[in-house]
């Protein structure tokens, strides 16, 4: 595994999502089974050959995390930290889960590498906010300028660039980390 795909940055996560399984009202009224293989199939080709454009479902993504940034950079004593996280945290994880389906796994791999850093940071401080703003930028210009598939040698140093960021910030906060096993690294 390359130095720049490493889980969490070396970090011990904080946050984890929580899976809520509603009842599936549904499957209570018609029971269970399966999807037949050529419905699978027509769905798989209509997921590929889509053309439904992703820049306005991204910009609204785009809009609510740096709505979310600009919460945090404006907070107060009295704000909770993790609800400051998540403001920033739920729109990247939203353009995480919808880059590959409309054919932008660039943006999924860099809001990927993102949330991975906001699982793991402490407390969202102005450090933390400028990666957010990076992040945010990053996956701005990726929509704006249509680079569907990986980004190609260019999509590679853009992540390679942005982890290198989040690396440098554990490095200078290491003093207030805790390793990956979970223990205070004081």
């Amino acid at each position: 595994m390359a130095p720049a795909d490493i889980q969490h940055y070396n970090q011990a996560p904080r946050r984890k999502a929580e899976f809520i399984k509603p009842p599936n009202l549904i499957r209570a009224k018609v029971g269970t089974g399966g999807l037949g293989d050529a419905i699978l199939d027509r769905a798989q080709k209509l997921l590929e050959t889509t053309s439904v454009d992703f820049a306005p479902l991204a910009d609204i993504y785009l809009t609510s995390m740096m709505n979310g940034i600009t919460r945090a950079r404006a907070r107060q004593a009295e704000d909770d930290n993790e609800l400051l996280i998540a403001g920033v945290l739920y729109p990247c994880a939203q353009l995480k889960a919808n880059g590959g389906m409309f054919h932008y796994p660039l943006v999924t791999r860099i809001a990927d590498r993102f949330v991975q850093f906001l699982e793991v940071v402490d407390q969202i401080d102005d450090d933390a906010l400028e990666i957010a703003e990076a992040f945010h930028t990053t996956i701005k210009a990726v929509i704006n300028a249509k680079i569907k598939g990986d980004g190609g040698k260019h999509g590679h140093e853009l992540v390679d660039a942005l982890n290198d960021a989040c690396m440098r910030y554990f490095e200078k906060n290491k003093d207030n980390l805790r390793t990956p096993d979970g223990e205070e690294d004081f």
